[in-house]
């Protein structure tokens, strides 16, 4: 479908990438890995033809559609979002146009007339090829996408330069979905979307029936919908057969390898070096001495691997012991103009609760952030902080408030203290500000740049009470961890408005859900365990095959079924079973067998280059290095159709539930 041969993108002195080649096939998902700057975004503009690389090409065949979502600049004005949704439809409603035109000179011909005749004709052709673009799905499908990704039907009408940039970016985002171009290259799709319009969205991309190529710092994202992932470092592009997940734990192992073949490699040939030096001179070993220089010029050097980036484990200032009740809301209410937030709602935090908050944009999470922490007053009810409480608040307004004049590391030392400013430039690294970027003044970031000084000061705050507010919109995955462990590590009480599942997940015990239009409600779980807990309440989808109350379980077969129906029923669902289900088990369990040998013959491989004896003997290195590539390349087909595998058992063992219910 799109064809990359020998790309080359370079900017001055640095290269992004040089020598990339790879094919996108139909119905892909590909996946780009990398640090900001990488050269991610740029491979993306050169695939939708925005940016011309120095080198190489990308071949697409005459007709192919390529979308393009960029990360931001979106801004859309002049049309309602209807027009502007409805747009990816041109060729439906320039047919109609044209149809209606016909329609209505053809009143002023003489039925008789040839003309009259000639423009029936054509007439019937265009409404064939309307019929083709299927028009009468055009209404529900726009009303899908755009309800899907948050919007109600009361801003149909509405203009679209009303909108927020988070949502100008979901706009771009229907329109690109109904246009269904067979190539989607999506960049941070997810960054402004709260969680239940990124549950749609991820849905709706494994259904799409054409290819992705996804940037994405959500890594479960990621590993839902990718099986392929093209790596971004050090100027070099790498490709990996499996999703996000498998990519680090291949890209560890590929390093490894190679740095056991380049030390082998150096060890014979510092050997052969040695050889020739010493008998250079001698005028009886003339013959070895040139064997050797000659085996020494056709050794096909291996490149010394890169050093892992360097991962830094940031720990946040003791923070000062607090009472128990960390704060408390009792019959709070709050209102905007006409708008009712709250009422009457009452929470407590308890000292080293994490609970996540989670909800729709509009339905109060910030507002109940600047609630909690006193920054502004309920309209009633009361607030109260508990003993010796020491709040650390992070929002996107705080990047606003920084001085312009200030670099970034006056800025972050004058907010350090006396423990952590030992820290400030390695903390500093961990968030993307690296050599001089540290000196670069305030005024001069981008919005996303100003927020991570932001949090980077808010993190080197003692406090035992931190309260953030979309920390992760701005940090590559790096960032994320070394957020993510300083937080587990944290003993402190957290509040975190995210809808980073991955983040959150290993995080937090609680989620605190607000709806707009009701009363916040508190899930005392993870954001899985909350998931689960709302699908259950609100099936999507029904089969016809059953039926039942939302919120409530299954009471067993209907009363009408017998016992004898019954049995009859469980024979056949685990006939339909082990008919369906078994041979993909059977398979699975030979697939992980034949890893489990393949792994074990890598382990058994890799050491034996280390070891003295194929080091000192260049066919049995050769055959060894030969062999452990193999091996590796067996390995990473056995993991790629394990993941499809276990994708296609849990998708069939669900159908049986449904269609055996």
């Amino acid at each position: 479908m799109i064809s990359v041969q020998s790309l080359r993108v370079e900017f001055g002195t640095r290269v992004l990438f040089n020598d990339l080649s790879f094919s996108v096939q139909p119905r892909e998902r590909i996946a780009c890995a990398g640090h900001n700057g990488a050269g991610k975004t740029t491979l993306m503009k050169c695939l939708a033809g925005i940016l011309k690389p120095n080198a190489g090409m990308v071949h697409a065949p005459k007709g192919t559609r390529i979308g393009y979502l960029p990360q931001e600049g979106i801004h859309i004005r002049g049309r309602s979002l209807w027009q502007e949704t409805e747009s990816a439809f041109d060729e439906t409603l320039t047919l109609r146009g044209k149809i209606d035109r016909l329609s209505h000179e053809l009143t002023k011909l003489d039925p008789r007339s040839s003309p009259y005749a000639g423009m029936l004709e054509e007439i019937g052709g265009l409404e064939l090829q309307l019929e083709a673009t299927e028009p009468a799905r055009m209404k529900p499908k726009i009303e899908s996408v755009l309800k899907g990704l948050g919007f109600k039907e009361q801003d149909f009408p509405r203009d679209c330069a009303e909108f927020s940039g988070g949502w100008q970016m979901r706009i771009a985002m229907a329109k690109l979905f109904l246009q269904e171009p067979q190539v989607l290259l999506l960049d941070e799709p997810t960054n402004h979307l709260d969680l239940g319009t990124q549950v749609w969205v991820e849905q709706y991309l494994i259904h799409y029936p054409g290819a992705i190529l996804l940037i994405s710092h959500d890594r479960g994202l990621l590993d839902t919908l990718c099986t392929r992932t093209i790596a971004f470092a050090h100027g070099r592009a790498e490709e990996y057969a499996g999703n996000f997940s498998y990519f680090e734990r291949e890209s560890v192992l590929r390093r490894e390898i190679q740095l056991k073949q380049y030390q082998a490699q150096q060890r014979e040939i510092r050997e052969i070096q040695r050889f020739i030096d010493r008998f250079r001179a001698s005028a009886n070993k003339a013959t070895l001495v040139q064997s050797r220089v000659k085996m020494l010029a056709k050794i096909e050097r291996i490149a010394e691997p890169d050093p892992p980036d360097a991962v830094m484990k940031f720990k946040f200032p003791p923070p000062p012991n607090s009472g128990h009740m960390v704060a408390k809301l009792e019959g709070v209410a709050k209102s905007y103009a006409s708008l009712n937030v709250f009422n009457g709602f009452d929470f407590e935090i308890h000292k080293g609760e994490k609970i996540a908050i989670v909800g729709p944009n509009g339905a109060g999470k910030s507002t109940f952030c600047r609630l909690i922490t006193a920054q502004e007053a309920p309209d009633a009810g009361n607030h109260t902080f508990g003993h010796k409480v020491a709040t650390s608040f992070f929002s996107q307004n705080h990047a606003d408030e920084l001085d312009p004049n200030q670099t970034v590391l006056a800025t972050v030392e004058a907010a350090a203290s006396r423990d952590s400013a030992p820290h400030v430039r390695n903390l500093l690294g961990c968030f993307l500000f690296r050599g001089d970027d540290v000196f670069k003044q305030v005024g001069v970031l981008s919005g996303g740049e100003r927020s991570r000084v932001a949090l980077v000061c808010m993190l080197l705050r003692p406090a035992n009470f931190l309260i953030l507010d979309e920390p992760t919109n701005h940090l590559d995955m790096q960032s994320q961890d070394v957020l993510q462990r300083a937080l587990i590590d944290y003993p402190g009480s957290v509040l975190i408005v995210s809808h980073n599942r991955s983040l959150l997940d290993p995080l937090v015990t609680k989620t605190l859900e607000f709806r707009i239009g009701e009363a916040p409600r508190l899930f005392s779980g993870n954001i899985t365990y909350y998931l689960e807990k709302i699908a259950g309440e609100n099936p999507r989808g029904t089969t016809g095959l059953t039926t039942k109350t939302a919120g409530q379980p299954a009471t067993g077969p209907p009363a009408s079924i017998n016992r004898k129906d019954q049995r009859r029923l469980g024979a056949e669902a685990r006939e339909l079973r082990a008919k369906v289900l078994k041979p993909l088990e059977n398979e699975l369990a030979t697939l992980e067998a034949s890893i489990a040998e393949y792994e074990a013959a890598q382990t058994t491989l890799t050491a034996a280059l280390s070891s003295d004896e194929v080091a000192a003997d260049p066919e049995k290195l050769h055959e060894t290095s030969l062999a452990v590539t193999r091996i590796t390349s067996a390995l990473e087909t056995s993991y790629s159709r394990w993941g499809d595998l276990s994708d296609e058992i849990e998708k069939t063992r669900a159908k049986l539930d449904i269609e055996t219910a």
